[in-house]
């Protein structure tokens, strides 16, 4: 991410980082139980969680691992972070404020990298890969979850339409084939996906970033305008809930 890029990202998200540690979508999941079976059994000492956002894949992990260092561009994140660990007495849990695309640690420096549900937002997708490829040890752990794009054209602009008026701090949802074609390119190895769908419920969707009156009225126009094609693939409802793909793509530094 630029620094410009990511002083955007990071003062759009500041004034909305309690919603992230307090919602209950991003605290539960399907996607979220794959992460913590991924890294059961295992003997992992040092486990980044990137992107932390309101932390909920490194309390979910944290009585599974050694340490588990939360890394996030925005402060008021980190903030929710400590405060909600400290309220769960998982003393496990570090902070550190960072871009995916520079991060301060050292080559070889994590048992595992987890990220779920930032990628989205990073202004360089690949130079964000490269750097979690970069901390991770050989023969590490990886799993990326993220939502993906329809593979369709007309499905995949009018869901990045939608994201973007809603949070104009959204970069795109990739492609199934896009993240696999990037974590090849960026030195990962995919072992496994598992797809899932989740449903947004469109009041707390639009609530949790604070979209404005007037961009929310846009939402809901677009959404009554669109083709037959896209409300059936995004699972479009009369009250403007829909449905998102989910993958996670789990993987390891060969």
């Amino acid at each position: 991410m630029t620094k410009q890029a990511g002083q955007f990202a990071a003062s759009h998200y500041e004034a909305r980082a309690s919603a992230y540690v307090e919602s209950t979508v991003h605290s539960q999941g399907a996607d979220l139980d794959v992460i913590v079976q991924a890294v059961q059994g295992r003997r992992l000492e040092h486990v980044l969680d990137l992107g932390c956002g309101g932390g909920h894949v490194s309390y979910a992990v944290a009585p599974h691992v050694g340490r588990v260092m939360a890394c996030d561009i925005t402060p008021g994140m980190l903030r929710g972070v400590q405060d909600e660990a400290s309220r769960r007495e998982l003393s496990n849990i570090e902070v550190r404020q960072a871009s995916a695309e520079n991060l301060p640690f050292e080559d070889c420096a994590f048992d595992a990298v987890l990220c779920r549900f930032t990628a989205h937002h990073w202004d360089g997708f690949e130079a964000g890969l490269r750097e979690a490829r970069r901390v991770l040890k050989p023969g590490g752990l990886a799993v990326f979850v993220d939502v993906t794009a329809p593979e369709d054209a007309v499905s995949d602009s009018w869901l990045q339409t939608l994201e973007l008026m809603r949070d104009i701090s959204h970069v795109r949802d990739y492609s199934i084939g896009e993240w696999v074609s990037a974590l090849g390119r960026c030195g990962f190895l995919v072992k496994g996906l598992t797809r899932s769908r989740l449903r947004m419920a469109f009041e707390s969707w639009v609530a949790r970033t604070q979209t404005p009156v007037d961009r929310v009225d846009g939402i809901r126009s677009l959404q009554r305008g669109a083709p037959a094609v896209v409300k059936n693939r995004l699972g479009l409802e009369e009250d403007g809930s829909f449905l998102l793909d989910v993958t996670v793509f789990t993987g390891s530094r060969p």
